[in-house]
């Protein structure tokens, strides 16, 4: 079953509901904001969706720009940058989805229909 880490309000998030509702996958929703994933969860999330760590984060959130995360994501290690996500579920690009053989963040129609059809 597919993990679904998403918040109720997000535009996106309710896209991807949408779009999983209709295509029957069932999936388990937790609210990214009171539960983030863990650093391992999200390292594991990170390979899983075959991309770069930089990809997770919600860069047009308030949350990115008071922590003025642009400037200093060039310094950050991989391991730093995952432990900024764990801690703060408002820094994560939602929604995040998984069934622990692929992931996906964000929503795209198109790589739903690939990945979870």
């Amino acid at each position: 079953m597919l993990k679904f880490y998403g918040y109720k309000k997000c535009g996106a998030c309710r896209k991807a509901e949408k779009f999983l509702q209709q295509a029957g996958i069932p999936f388990e929703f937790v609210d990214i904001m009171e539960n983030p994933p863990s650093t391992n969860e999200l390292s594991a999330i990170v390979e899983l969706a075959d991309t770069s760590v930089n990809n997770f984060f919600n860069t047009s959130g308030v949350q990115y720009r008071e922590l003025k995360l642009k400037e200093k994501m060039p310094i950050l290690s991989n391991r730093e940058k995952l432990a900024l996500l764990a801690g703060n579920g408002r820094l994560i690009k939602r929604p995040l989805i998984t069934n622990k053989e692929h992931a996906t963040v964000g929503f795209n129609e198109e790589q739903f229909s690939k990945i979870w059809r």
